[in-house]
């Protein structure tokens, strides 16, 4: 008999509920929103027994004042990678203990390698979703401003005069200065990794010239907003704008919905799992990942949020409508056209948090 079973004996025996034992057993999460399939959540509960404390970010600058802070209580939390770099530097992660973690024979190397770049011999995190930055807008009044078919380029947001004409039917843009510098330095033939204080002054001052035409600077509520009709253009994450998209199919009101990657190239971003160095439980955080890397559990996920996933034998069991799907797993084609970005240290840091106050307040 184990030592599990012989403690659950004991406690039986003392006349305590298996509930109560179960309860004993708690895995405390730090998610973005919008983000997971609540019943992925109910059944891990009821295959593990470990109750799921389940809170949610709208930013990654939230989730990392947080950690720096410490002591947040989170036992699983999932940053974009890029932060992820200077958050490893500053201690606040503790390496996976790989031995626990079997189901990592079901990732997929081409997306570990990339992740790597950022978590070196991917030591402290494992991918849970990957996707891209682009546009998300309605598809009728995108043809009747612009009166073509085509899926738009950032000329639809970043030329002053295009934006003007969609601010009638509504702007929002994500309130992260780490997804839209980099955007808005592609877009003006720049590094879209740049440090350099005059050339992020330069996207500064492209944001700034488009700052009348944008009704909200927010980084979730643009799906509803796009599924209700409410704005016509958004600059957000691939898999919200598709979820938005879904949304609106099943409301039948009308919407038309579409999300593009635009020609100028867009920002891969990658979001993983990782275990703060504090994290008061070590053993079931391990276990919630572990779980998360089943391929049925990943594929799950994946077609709830419509995101693309780092793990590869998943890919069998997605819904062939998001696998197939070129805004969610992008064509070796538009994968090429992809960049990645690095985490600002602290003196780039201010000043583009400095350029995106500015940006955001209209001052």
């Amino acid at each position: 008999m184990g030592i599990k079973t012989a403690l659950l004996t004991a406690t039986l025996a003392l006349g305590i509920s298996s509930s109560a034992w179960a309860a004993d057993r708690v895995v405390n999460i730090y998610n973005w929103s919008d983000y997971i399939d609540p019943t992925i959540l109910e059944e891990f509960t009821k295959e593990t027994g470990i109750k799921v404390v389940y809170d949610t970010f709208d930013s990654n600058e939230i989730l990392e004042t947080k950690l720096l802070a410490g002591g947040t209580g989170y036992d699983v939390v999932v940053p974009t990678a890029s932060f992820l770099q200077r958050q490893i530097a500053a201690g606040v992660f503790q390496k996976l203990d790989k031995s626990k973690l079997p189901n990592l024979s079901n990732t997929w190397d081409v997306i570990n390698q990339r992740i790597a770049t950022y978590d070196p011999g991917n030591e402290y995190s494992v991918d849970y979703m990957w996707g891209t930055t682009g546009l998300g807008y309605n598809v009728d009044k995108m043809k009747e401003i612009t009166g073509s078919d085509e899926k738009p380029s950032w000329d639809v947001l970043f030329k002053p005069e295009m934006a003007a004409k969609f601010k009638d039917c509504g702007i929002h843009i994500l309130d992260s200065a780490s997804d839209v510098m980099p955007s808005a330095l592609a877009y003006l033939g720049l590094n879209p990794d740049s440090k350099d204080p005059d050339e992020l002054a330069k996207a500064g001052a492209l944001l700034e010239s488009i700052r009348p035409y944008v009704r909200k600077f927010h980084s979730s509520e643009y799906i509803n907003a796009l599924a209700n009709g409410d704005i016509c253009l958004a600059l957000g994450y691939s898999g919200d704008i598709l979820q938005a998209k879904t949304r609106a199919e099943e409301a039948k009101a009308g919407v038309n919905l579409d999300y593009a990657i635009p020609a100028q190239g867009a920002q891969m971003w990658f979001d993983v799992m990782a275990i703060p160095a504090d994290a008061p439980h070590v053993a079931e955080a391990h276990e919630f990942i572990n779980y998360m890397l089943k391929p049925e559990v990943a594929a799950k996920a994946t077609d709830f949020v419509s995101y693309a996933n780092g793990n590869k034998a998943s890919q069998a069991m997605i819904d062939k409508s998001v696998l197939e799907n070129p805004a969610v797993y992008p064509t070796p084609e538009v994968l090429a056209k992809l960049f990645t970005v690095t985490p600002y240290d602290t003196k780039t840091q201010r000043v583009v948090t400095r350029l995106w106050t500015k940006v955001v307040t209209g001052q």
